[in-house]
Protein backbone atom coordinates (compact mmCIF):
# COMPACT_ATOMS: atom_id res chain seq x y z
CA UNK A 1 0.00 0.00 0.00
CA UNK A 2 1.08 3.61 -0.58
CA UNK A 3 1.29 4.58 3.10
CA UNK A 4 3.86 1.84 3.70
CA UNK A 5 6.05 3.29 0.95
CA UNK A 6 5.96 6.69 2.67
CA UNK A 7 6.55 5.39 6.20
CA UNK A 8 9.32 2.86 5.48
CA UNK A 9 12.13 5.45 4.98
CA UNK A 10 11.53 6.75 8.52
CA UNK A 11 11.92 3.35 10.21
CA UNK A 12 15.38 3.39 11.81
CA UNK A 13 17.29 0.17 12.43
CA UNK A 14 15.22 -2.95 13.14
CA UNK A 15 11.46 -3.04 12.71
CA UNK A 16 9.50 -2.97 15.96
CA UNK A 17 6.04 -1.75 16.91
CA UNK A 18 7.51 1.24 18.73
CA UNK A 19 9.69 2.27 15.79
CA UNK A 20 6.77 1.76 13.40
CA UNK A 21 4.65 4.09 15.50
CA UNK A 22 7.47 6.65 15.59
CA UNK A 23 7.93 6.42 11.81
CA UNK A 24 4.20 6.93 11.22
CA UNK A 25 4.28 10.01 13.45
CA UNK A 26 7.31 11.45 11.63
CA UNK A 27 5.79 10.73 8.21
CA UNK A 28 2.57 12.46 9.25
CA UNK A 29 4.54 15.69 9.89
CA UNK A 30 5.86 15.83 6.31
CA UNK A 31 4.02 18.47 4.31
CA UNK A 32 4.65 16.80 0.96
CA UNK A 33 2.89 13.57 2.04
CA UNK A 34 -0.82 13.83 1.30
CA UNK A 35 -3.08 12.51 4.07
CA UNK A 36 -5.70 9.89 3.22
CA UNK A 37 -9.10 11.62 2.88
CA UNK A 38 -11.99 10.40 4.99
CA UNK A 39 -14.74 8.81 2.92
CA UNK A 40 -18.44 9.14 3.62
CA UNK A 41 -20.62 6.14 4.37
CA UNK A 42 -22.16 6.34 0.89
CA UNK A 43 -18.72 6.37 -0.76
CA UNK A 44 -17.61 3.37 1.29
CA UNK A 45 -20.79 1.52 0.32
CA UNK A 46 -20.20 2.32 -3.36
CA UNK A 47 -16.63 1.02 -3.24
CA UNK A 48 -17.83 -2.11 -1.43
CA UNK A 49 -20.19 -2.81 -4.34
CA UNK A 50 -17.29 -2.40 -6.74
CA UNK A 51 -15.19 -4.87 -4.76
CA UNK A 52 -18.02 -7.40 -4.74
CA UNK A 53 -18.48 -6.97 -8.48
CA UNK A 54 -14.75 -7.42 -9.14
CA UNK A 55 -14.76 -10.63 -7.08
CA UNK A 56 -17.75 -12.02 -9.02
CA UNK A 57 -16.12 -11.07 -12.32
CA UNK A 58 -12.98 -12.94 -11.30
CA UNK A 59 -14.99 -16.04 -10.43
CA UNK A 60 -16.90 -15.89 -13.72
CA UNK A 61 -13.70 -15.55 -15.74
CA UNK A 62 -12.15 -18.50 -13.89
CA UNK A 63 -15.15 -20.70 -14.64
CA UNK A 64 -15.43 -19.78 -18.32
CA UNK A 65 -11.69 -20.24 -18.85
CA UNK A 66 -11.89 -23.59 -17.09
CA UNK A 67 -14.71 -24.71 -19.37
CA UNK A 68 -12.78 -23.60 -22.44
CA UNK A 69 -9.72 -25.58 -21.36
CA UNK A 70 -11.66 -28.74 -20.50
CA UNK A 71 -13.59 -28.80 -23.77
CA UNK A 72 -10.44 -28.09 -25.77
CA UNK A 73 -9.09 -31.43 -24.58
CA UNK A 74 -11.99 -33.05 -26.46
CA UNK A 75 -11.30 -31.12 -29.65
CA UNK A 76 -13.87 -28.33 -29.05
CA UNK A 77 -12.25 -24.92 -29.57
CA UNK A 78 -14.32 -22.06 -28.14
CA UNK A 79 -13.60 -18.35 -28.64
CA UNK A 80 -12.29 -16.12 -25.88
CA UNK A 81 -14.72 -13.82 -24.17
CA UNK A 82 -17.75 -14.51 -22.02
CA UNK A 83 -20.44 -13.55 -24.53
CA UNK A 84 -18.94 -15.36 -27.51
CA UNK A 85 -18.43 -18.51 -25.47
CA UNK A 86 -22.06 -18.58 -24.30
CA UNK A 87 -23.28 -17.98 -27.83
CA UNK A 88 -21.44 -20.97 -29.27
CA UNK A 89 -21.09 -23.48 -26.46
CA UNK A 90 -24.61 -24.97 -26.67
CA UNK A 91 -24.29 -25.63 -30.40
CA UNK A 92 -20.83 -27.12 -29.96
CA UNK A 93 -22.03 -29.36 -27.14
CA UNK A 94 -24.98 -30.59 -29.19
CA UNK A 95 -22.81 -31.32 -32.24
CA UNK A 96 -20.15 -33.09 -30.17
CA UNK A 97 -22.76 -35.21 -28.41
CA UNK A 98 -24.33 -36.28 -31.69
CA UNK A 99 -20.91 -37.28 -33.03
CA UNK A 100 -20.13 -39.20 -29.85
CA UNK A 101 -17.14 -37.04 -28.92
CA UNK A 102 -18.41 -36.17 -25.45
CA UNK A 103 -19.64 -38.53 -22.72
CA UNK A 104 -23.12 -37.83 -21.43
CA UNK A 105 -21.89 -37.35 -17.87
CA UNK A 106 -19.54 -34.57 -19.02
CA UNK A 107 -22.28 -32.79 -20.97
CA UNK A 108 -24.53 -32.81 -17.90
CA UNK A 109 -21.71 -31.44 -15.72
CA UNK A 110 -20.95 -28.68 -18.25
CA UNK A 111 -24.62 -27.69 -18.27
CA UNK A 112 -24.54 -27.44 -14.46
CA UNK A 113 -21.47 -25.24 -14.73
CA UNK A 114 -23.19 -23.02 -17.27
CA UNK A 115 -26.11 -22.54 -14.88
CA UNK A 116 -23.67 -21.46 -12.18
CA UNK A 117 -22.11 -18.99 -14.62
CA UNK A 118 -25.55 -17.62 -15.44
CA UNK A 119 -26.16 -17.14 -11.72
CA UNK A 120 -22.91 -15.21 -11.36
CA UNK A 121 -23.83 -13.05 -14.35
CA UNK A 122 -27.22 -12.33 -12.76
CA UNK A 123 -25.50 -11.19 -9.55
CA UNK A 124 -23.13 -8.97 -11.57
CA UNK A 125 -26.06 -7.42 -13.44
CA UNK A 126 -27.83 -6.74 -10.14
CA UNK A 127 -24.77 -4.90 -8.80
CA UNK A 128 -24.58 -2.90 -12.05
CA UNK A 129 -28.19 -1.77 -11.55
CA UNK A 130 -27.47 -0.72 -7.97
CA UNK A 131 -24.44 1.29 -9.06
CA UNK A 132 -26.49 2.90 -11.83
CA UNK A 133 -29.11 3.94 -9.27
CA UNK A 134 -26.36 5.63 -7.24
CA UNK A 135 -25.45 7.72 -10.28
CA UNK A 136 -29.01 9.10 -10.43
CA UNK A 137 -28.66 10.35 -6.84
CA UNK A 138 -25.29 12.09 -7.25
CA UNK A 139 -24.70 15.20 -9.38
CA UNK A 140 -20.95 14.67 -9.56
CA UNK A 141 -21.42 11.20 -11.06
CA UNK A 142 -24.00 12.49 -13.54
CA UNK A 143 -21.62 15.21 -14.72
CA UNK A 144 -18.86 12.65 -15.17
CA UNK A 145 -20.97 10.53 -17.49
CA UNK A 146 -21.05 13.41 -19.96
CA UNK A 147 -17.34 12.75 -20.61
CA UNK A 148 -16.77 10.24 -23.45
CA UNK A 149 -15.36 6.95 -22.21
CA UNK A 150 -16.79 7.28 -18.70
CA UNK A 151 -19.84 5.22 -17.81
CA UNK A 152 -21.64 4.43 -14.55
CA UNK A 153 -18.90 2.10 -13.28
CA UNK A 154 -16.06 4.56 -13.83
CA UNK A 155 -18.10 7.52 -12.57
CA UNK A 156 -19.05 5.84 -9.30
CA UNK A 157 -15.51 4.52 -8.73
CA UNK A 158 -13.91 7.91 -9.38
CA UNK A 159 -16.22 9.95 -7.16
CA UNK A 160 -15.99 7.42 -4.33
CA UNK A 161 -12.19 7.09 -4.49
CA UNK A 162 -11.21 10.74 -5.02
CA UNK A 163 -13.24 12.22 -2.17
CA UNK A 164 -11.94 15.81 -2.22
CA UNK A 165 -10.87 17.15 -5.60
CA UNK A 166 -10.16 20.60 -4.16
CA UNK A 167 -7.01 19.16 -2.57
CA UNK A 168 -5.43 18.69 -6.03
CA UNK A 169 -3.65 21.73 -7.41
CA UNK A 170 -4.05 20.73 -11.06
CA UNK A 171 -5.31 18.05 -13.39
CA UNK A 172 -1.80 16.67 -13.81
CA UNK A 173 -1.49 16.21 -10.05
CA UNK A 174 -4.73 14.23 -10.06
CA UNK A 175 -3.47 12.08 -12.96
CA UNK A 176 -0.20 11.52 -11.08
CA UNK A 177 -2.19 10.50 -7.99
CA UNK A 178 -3.87 7.82 -10.13
CA UNK A 179 -0.50 6.63 -11.49
CA UNK A 180 -1.15 7.77 -15.08
CA UNK A 181 1.90 10.01 -15.46
CA UNK A 182 5.41 8.85 -16.50
CA UNK A 183 7.92 7.80 -13.89
CA UNK A 184 10.97 10.04 -13.83
CA UNK A 185 14.55 9.18 -13.02
CA UNK A 186 17.42 11.60 -13.23
CA UNK A 187 21.07 12.02 -12.38
CA UNK A 188 23.73 14.52 -13.33
CA UNK A 189 21.12 17.00 -14.50
CA UNK A 190 19.67 14.56 -17.04
CA UNK A 191 16.07 13.39 -16.57
CA UNK A 192 14.52 10.34 -18.21
CA UNK A 193 10.83 9.57 -18.49
CA UNK A 194 9.80 5.92 -18.25
CA UNK A 195 6.41 4.19 -18.34
CA UNK A 196 3.49 5.28 -16.20
CA UNK A 197 4.14 5.04 -12.46
CA UNK A 198 1.05 2.84 -11.74
CA UNK A 199 0.76 4.35 -8.28
CA UNK A 200 -2.56 5.05 -6.68
CA UNK A 201 -5.74 3.00 -6.92
CA UNK A 202 -5.24 0.24 -9.54
CA UNK A 203 -8.99 -0.36 -9.92
CA UNK A 204 -9.82 3.23 -10.92
CA UNK A 205 -6.79 3.37 -13.20
CA UNK A 206 -7.93 0.17 -14.91
CA UNK A 207 -11.43 1.58 -15.42
CA UNK A 208 -10.00 4.70 -17.07
CA UNK A 209 -7.77 2.58 -19.29
CA UNK A 210 -10.77 0.50 -20.38
CA UNK A 211 -12.70 3.68 -21.16
CA UNK A 212 -9.82 5.05 -23.21
CA UNK A 213 -9.49 1.77 -25.10
CA UNK A 214 -13.22 1.85 -25.90
CA UNK A 215 -12.93 5.37 -27.29
CA UNK A 216 -10.05 4.41 -29.57
CA UNK A 217 -11.49 1.14 -30.87
CA UNK A 218 -15.23 1.80 -30.98
CA UNK A 219 -15.83 5.53 -31.26
CA UNK A 220 -14.97 8.14 -33.87
CA UNK A 221 -11.33 9.03 -33.37
CA UNK A 222 -10.32 12.66 -33.07
CA UNK A 223 -7.43 14.20 -34.98
CA UNK A 224 -5.34 14.12 -31.80
CA UNK A 225 -5.83 10.36 -31.40
CA UNK A 226 -5.16 9.65 -35.07
CA UNK A 227 -1.89 11.59 -35.07
CA UNK A 228 -0.81 9.91 -31.85
CA UNK A 229 -1.53 6.45 -33.26
CA UNK A 230 0.71 7.20 -36.24
CA UNK A 231 3.79 7.73 -34.08
CA UNK A 232 3.15 5.78 -30.87
CA UNK A 233 2.15 2.17 -30.02
CA UNK A 234 -1.49 1.44 -29.25
CA UNK A 235 -0.92 0.84 -25.52
CA UNK A 236 0.90 4.17 -25.20
CA UNK A 237 -2.03 5.97 -26.83
CA UNK A 238 -4.43 4.25 -24.44
CA UNK A 239 -2.43 5.44 -21.43
CA UNK A 240 -2.21 8.98 -22.83
CA UNK A 241 -5.96 9.12 -23.41
CA UNK A 242 -6.63 7.74 -19.91
CA UNK A 243 -4.41 10.52 -18.56
CA UNK A 244 -6.48 13.02 -20.54
CA UNK A 245 -9.72 11.58 -19.16
CA UNK A 246 -8.39 11.94 -15.62
CA UNK A 247 -7.50 15.58 -16.23
CA UNK A 248 -10.94 16.18 -17.72
CA UNK A 249 -12.41 14.68 -14.59
CA UNK A 250 -10.78 17.39 -12.44
CA UNK A 251 -12.16 20.12 -14.66
CA UNK A 252 -15.59 18.55 -15.22
CA UNK A 253 -18.73 20.73 -15.11
CA UNK A 254 -19.55 19.73 -11.54
CA UNK A 255 -16.33 21.36 -10.32
CA UNK A 256 -16.74 24.53 -12.36
CA UNK A 257 -20.32 24.97 -11.16
CA UNK A 258 -19.40 24.26 -7.56
CA UNK A 259 -21.78 21.32 -7.23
Amino acid sequence: MNWRRHVKPFVLRDKTDARDAQAIWVAAQQLHIRPVPVKSEQQQACLALHRLRAQLMKMRIMQTNGLRGLLYEFGIALPEGHRLLLQRIQGELAAAQEQGRLPKVLVESVQDQLRRIDGLQGDIDQLDRRLASMVKQDQHMQALQAIPGIGPLTATALVSTATDLNSFASGRQFAAWLGLTPRQTGTGGKTRQLGISKRGDPYVRTMLMHGARAIITRSTQTTWIQKLLQRRPFSVVVAALANKLARTRLGCPCQRQGL
